[in-house]
């Protein structure tokens, strides 16, 4: 089917876009929140799509990034999450917070995504526990991917300890991300120390 759309951005509302490719209209579903990312109406986009067939009717879903849509496709195969319900969680929460709420089985997280209850995130963390792992979320591929001796690396093991030591402390890992990477954006270059510190007072 449709791997992505590459064209002009000629419409956008809160979950839906139109992507004008070659003089056709794409109308395309898209997570909440991720409209305020994208570029100016007549600027050109990239979405990479999730086509969706049922006998009624055909949907695009779209997303920003490849790993997103990598995501997508892990949840939309978990018992009763369809694409409606998998662009809900994923309007709720990052492809990098669903993995870390998977892997340290918290379905509290999951579970404030519109939708979807308690026993519905407990299914999702059953079905995608055992094809996840802490190797797939973008903080671990950032340290594996750069090369020793970069500026970036030692940044990112700044980010990878302070992230082990909240959990240490009790914090999910999903919650440590959060807080880390919240510093981060507001302080890019703190040592271990002074991360940990002040993702700790994000966590009050």
């Amino acid at each position: 089917m449709i791997a992505y759309l590459n064209g002009i951005l000629a419409e956008i509302e809160e979950e839906n876009i139109v992507i004008e490719v070659n003089g056709i209209g794409y109308n395309v579903r898209i997570p909440a929140g991720m409209a305020g990312r994208l570029p100016q109406i007549g600027e050109v986009v990239k979405l990479y799509t999730y086509t969706s067939v049922r006998e009624d009717a055909i949907g695009l879903y779209g997303f920003l990034s490849r790993d997103d849509l990598n995501m997508y496709r892990q949840l939309i195969t978990v018992s009763g999450i369809g694409p409606k319900g998998g662009l809900s969680v994923l309007s709720a929460m990052s492809a990098d917070e669903l993995r870390m709420a998977v892997i340290s089985q918290d379905a509290k997280a999951i579970a404030k995504a519109p939708g979807v209850g308690t026993k519905t995130a407990q299914r999702i963390i059953l079905e995608l526990k055992d094809k996840i792992s802490l190797e797939d979320t973008a903080m671990m591929r950032e340290v594996n991917q750069v090369p020793q001796g970069s500026m970036l690396t030692g940044k990112s093991q700044a980010q990878t300890e302070a992230v082990e030591a909240l959990t240490a402390l009790g914090y999910s890992p999903s919650e440590a991300l959060r807080a880390v990477k919240a510093v981060l954006q507001e302080t890019p270059d703190l040592d271990v120390e002074a991360l940990l510190k002040a993702a700790l007072k994000k966590m009050f």
